[in-house]
């Protein structure tokens, strides 16, 4: 790549074929710090999601966000403890979930892909604005959904950690070491040609 890459992306992410460095720089570490997200900035990670591709345009992603200290303790109360050991510093949690039905009430088979989209649009523009994200599955969904007041026809799909990143070694020795950029699966095991399993 024509781009220099800091070295902890440069030593555990080479692309196969050139792409833009955001989408090698965009990661998910667990180090926050308690530094304040300004609301301008924030609404704009929810502005690039806002966005997303949507099927028939129906736009079914939602999102819950807490900010003060009364609303991060109501998420706190479902996030599992492994999860709550690292996201209690992150200044802002966000709930992502999806309407099930269309308008016309039917169901809807590509809500949770188009949350998924919405999602990954709200990460790339936090990466641009210098924050990280991180999502989480692990936390207890019926919980969530009482203590939210979430109705039953929107799916709830993880829980993500927005702020600015912190050092390392503020973090448990456990997580000290999973905190690097992940790698990838080489691209010839994700394409097939004209049918599965045969490559291209």
């Amino acid at each position: 790549m024509t781009t220099s890459l800091p070295t902890e992306i440069e030593s555990n992410r080479q692309p196969d074929h050139e792409i833009n460095p955001q989408f090698l720089t965009r990661w998910s570490p667990r180090s926050f710090t308690d530094q304040e997200v300004t609301e301008d900035v924030l609404l704009s990670l929810f502005e690039a999601a806002r966005w997303a591709p949507s099927g028939s345009n129906l736009q079914p992603w939602r999102f819950i966000i807490a900010r003060t200290e009364e609303e991060k303790a109501k998420f706190y109360d479902f996030i599992m403890p492994a999860n709550r050991e690292w996201c209690e510093k992150a200044p802002v949690l966000t709930l992502v979930i999806s309407y099930t039905k269309t308008s016309r009430g039917d169901s809807n088979p590509s809500h949770q892909f188009d949350a998924g989209t919405a999602w990954g649009y709200l990460a790339l523009e936090a990466n641009n604005q210098g924050l990280v994200t991180h999502a989480m599955g692990g936390f207890h969904r019926d919980q969530a959904r009482e203590a939210l007041q979430i109705p039953e026809d929107y799916d709830i799909h993880a829980v993500i950690a927005i702020g600015h990143r912190g050092p390392v070694d503020a973090l448990s020795e456990k997580f000290q070491e999973r905190e690097a950029p992940s790698t990838r699966r080489p691209i010839n095991e994700l394409l097939f040609a004209g049918e599965f399993g045969k490559s291209l």
